[in-house]
């Protein structure tokens, strides 16, 4: 049964100055990384609705109620910032919703919420993430560093998978492709670490906040930390569709929430 994401986050901007003897050359390009994982899920049959991280900062909901059309929610390379901070805040001093608070209350209604690594995920670098404190942590099964929490890997960190019956790693094999890096997280109280690398660090780990689920994927979606060693690996399309299912609770573990609506924007 096919579910709902939204996936938040995975663009940006790259400005250049080229010097070339006397002469500069300025070179800007938007550049963007969440096409292997929206192409994975799709291929799996769920329906992807990719906000990118300059679309997030204006349009990402303020209220849990707007997302209960979604499944599940994935933050992948988007800073807390871009949601905190929204145009009328920024710029017109406005009092608005916190957006963080209302995707916790939406996961604690029995929504899905997945954050994948990248150097704006989690604190990030130099602590640019942000999520430290923040509601989000909240409903994540990780604690959040409040500073630059980076592995960086060049000699590649390959994934040993924990406990192979669970339904998001099921049937994939037990060492995985190497990844060029990832966060440094520590689960939460009650969660459960479903790989580590080599090193024994988390990479990937799933929970529970209150009737919905969370799942924290250390390293990328794409590169650098995630080479193509990784993203065009067969397990690839289907970790992250297993995953989106547990998250949905579309994996016959238990039912969706029928209505969450109860519970959000309390």
């Amino acid at each position: 049964m096919a579910a709902s994401v939204l996936l938040v986050g995975e663009s940006w901007v790259v400005h250049e100055i080229h010097y070339k003897g006397f002469d500069t050359l300025n070179m800007t390009s938007f550049e963007s990384g969440g096409s292997p994982l929206v192409e994975a899920l799709t291929a799996h049959g769920h329906e992807v609705t990719w906000m990118r991280a300059d679309e997030a900062t204006r349009s990402f909901p303020f209220h849990a109620s707007e997302l209960d059309g979604y499944d599940v929610v994935i933050l992948s390379d988007v800073g807390a910032n871009s949601l905190l901070l929204p145009p009328e805040v920024w710029r017109e001093a406005k009092v608005r919703p916190n957006r963080l608070e209302a995707l916790r209350q939406w996961t604690e209604a029995g929504g899905g919420l997945l954050m994948c690594g990248g150097w704006r995920s989690f604190a990030g670098f130099q602590g640019g993430g942000f999520y430290h404190g923040t509601a989000v942590e909240r409903a994540l099964p990780v604690e959040v560093l409040p500073y630059d929490d980076r592995v960086e890997t060049p000699e590649g960190a390959h994934g040993a998978v924990l406990d192979p019956e669970h339904p998001a790693v099921r049937g994939l094999p037990a060492s995985w492709p190497p990844v060029l890096g990832h966060h440094r997280l520590t689960p939460s109280a009650g969660s459960t670490v479903l790989v580590e690398s080599e090193q024994g660090l988390p990479l990937l780990v799933v929970g529970e906040h209150g009737a919905g689920r969370s799942a924290a994927w250390a390293s990328d979606i794409a590169p650098h930390w995630c080479p193509p060693e990784f993203s065009e690996w067969d397990g690839y399309g289907r970790l992250f569709a297993q995953l989106v299912d547990w998250l949905a609770a579309k994996d016959g573990s238990g039912a969706a929430a029928a209505d969450r609506s109860a519970t959000a924007d309390r």
